[in-house]
């Protein structure tokens, strides 16, 4: 397909497909819902160890290094966008609301 326009289109109706197919799916058979939640969950969980294994073996490693203001400042800001991430996933676990509010999409994104 040579036309962007017709891939697009042709890419697009797939992942409909796809996903109507996949609902249809957690419809009929519903061990396959438990499933994706417990994958979801795990995902979740393997994210935080993952964070903090990493910060593990790396904050130790800068020893002696000399930062810029502005790689400080660019460091803060990471740390302030994990912080708020991890504030936002406590509150969807204690309340149940999950939803992502348009300024917390920003700030995630580092607007």
């Amino acid at each position: 397909m040579r036309d962007d326009t017709a891939r697009f289109l042709v890419n697009r109706a797939q992942v409909d497909n796809s996903e109507q197919v996949r609902e249809t799916i957690r419809e009929r058979t519903p061990a396959v819902r438990k499933i994706e939640r417990t994958m979801e969950y795990l995902d979740m969980v393997g994210s935080c160890h993952q964070l903090v294994a990493s910060l593990g073996r790396l904050v130790p490693r800068l020893r002696g290094q000399e930062f810029t203001e502005d790689e400080r400042e660019t460091v803060r800001r990471g740390i302030a966008r994990v912080r708020t991430s991890a504030d936002w996933l406590e509150a969807a676990i204690d309340t149940g609301e999950f939803t992502l509010d348009e300024q917390l999409a920003h700030l995630l994104k580092g607007e």
